[in-house]
């Protein structure tokens, strides 16, 4: 217990220090926002309570990606997975298109960068570490059994050796080493998420996230198209529906989802990809209201995926963005 001194004060400090890092743990095993800021908040009550006894044979960090791992298999024996639509069901053509809304619990959700990637000075660090929020890589972790989950985070995501982990979560090395082959085979097995964003943004993107905001709020199906591949997809939780293909999604876009035509979109940065809060207008009041928290993936200059979150009241708070636009 050296690194700490005796006061509350101190201790509040060293906890704190280390909660954006554990809520990007908890994220990723968890696959919600609000469940891995809420497994977070139990790991410091608990660390809060049972620090007289810290014996300070590992790190605080270490200790507390402990406690961080417990809470999340023991929120995990509910035997709830959270997924993506197509992860549940097949693309509905346009014309079988049906809004059917699931449980909020069903579905994998988006989180605001600042809220689970530490400030780091190395680029390459940084890099890896927005990809391993992203949806599809997030998602792919779902699709594991919890432990292996866990292994997998610990030692790709965070670079922590075998021996560490298995002394985290009461195991052997060569049990560590099981899982890790077989959670990678798992892997391996789902398509790769072949979105490609440079951080910062290049040029190149910049400016096709420019002319996707022109065309997005201009309603223009035609510059639309021209900015998505050919097999993009479009989700919207929580209804299951997805549309995969530029017909499909601008078809939709001009019936159903016709009441978006002159929205507005502000930029945010989600899962370690660009994204955008999206207002449509307000006829009662005037000027905007929230409709969508908007997670963009590009690929090979096109967008590939654009994935609207639609619970207005939960994102936009969490993102921090205002629940009125002025005209």
């Amino acid at each position: 217990m050296s690194d700490i001194a005796g006061t509350t004060a101190d201790l509040d400090v060293t906890l704190e220090k280390h909660r954006v890092e554990l809520t990007g743990y908890c994220y990723r095993m968890l696959g919600s926002a609000f469940e891995a800021e809420d497994a977070v908040q139990d790991t410091m009550v608990r660390a809060w309570r049972s620090f007289e006894k810290f014996e300070g044979r590992s790190s605080v960090r270490s200790w507390l990606y402990r406690i961080a791992t417990n809470v999340c298999l023991d929120m995990l024996n509910a035997g709830n997975r959270r997924a993506r639509p197509m992860d549940l069901t097949a693309a509905a053509p346009l014309a079988q298109a049906a809004l059917n809304p699931r449980p909020d619990n069903t579905w994998l959700e988006p989180i605001p960068d600042a809220r689970v990637l530490p400030t780091v000075g190395d680029p390459a660090e940084a890099a890896v570490a927005k990809e391993s929020v992203r949806l599809a890589f997030v998602a792919a972790l779902q699709s594991l059994p919890p432990k292996q989950r866990a292994v997998l985070i610990l030692r790709e995501v965070l670079a922590w050796k075998a021996s560490e982990v298995a002394e985290l979560i009461d195991t052997s090395v060569a049990s560590v080493n099981s899982a890790l082959q077989r959670a990678r085979a798992t892997l391996a097995e789902r398509p790769e998420d072949d979105t490609a964003v440079s951080d910062p943004l290049d040029e190149e993107q910049q400016k096709l996230l420019e002319r996707y905001v022109a065309a997005f709020e201009g309603y223009d199906m035609a510059a639309l198209t021209a900015l998505l591949a050919e097999d993009a997809v479009m989700t919207m939780p929580p209804f299951d529906l997805w549309l995969r293909g530029t017909e499909d999604i601008t078809g939709f876009m001009t019936t159903i989802g016709a009441s978006c035509a002159n929205s507005r979109l502000v930029p945010v940065n989600v899962n370690g990809t660009p994204g955008f809060a999206h207002y449509k207008p307000d006829p009662d009041n005037g000027g905007f209201a929230p409709w969508a928290i908007q997670v963009i993936e590009i690929s090979e200059g096109r967008i590939t995926g654009f994935h609207c979150f639609l619970d207005t009241p939960r994102w936009f708070p969490l993102f921090g963005m205002p629940l009125h636009l002025d005209d």
